[in-house]
């Protein structure tokens, strides 16, 4: 037995259709946000410390990224670019970081950056944007 729960959010009616009371979900607060946005959680989120070092590290991508950024930033910029420039760019990276985990704890999907892009456009550009997100 579904039932459609209708809502309003910034102005655009919507709706979702919530898990039934059957289903079995944990206490945990990200199980709890997927069942109100309509989702059950299926994927087990655990990484192992050798597993999170591996994805950071391939992410990263520290021996093709060094060797770039160091030889541009000396050759075009100088000791100042190098020296002023890194804190600098690096505060401004960690605040996007910041704000993505702050949208990936509101929206924890496993669709990510498609569904916070769609969730935080609205009704009328969301499919659009998450298309242009994915591609």
């Amino acid at each position: 037995m579904e039932r459609e729960i209708l809502f309003t959010q910034n102005g655009q009616p919507g709706s979702y259709f919530p898990l039934d009371d059957d289903d079995a979900v944990s206490n945990n607060s990200d199980d709890q946000r997927l069942k109100l946005l309509g989702y059950k959680q299926e994927l087990r989120r655990s990484l192992s410390a050798v597993a999170n070092f591996s994805v950071a590290f391939s992410i990263i991508s520290v021996l093709t990224g060094l060797t770039t950024t160091f030889e541009t930033g000396l050759r075009y910029g100088g000791p100042a670019t190098m020296v002023y420039g890194w804190p600098l760019i690096g505060a401004m990276t960690m605040a996007v970081g910041l704000s993505m985990a702050e949208i990936c704890s509101a929206f924890p999907t496993s669709g990510g950056l498609y569904f916070w892009s769609a969730r935080l456009c609205g009704a009328h550009w969301g499919p659009l944007a998450s298309w242009l997100t994915g591609w």
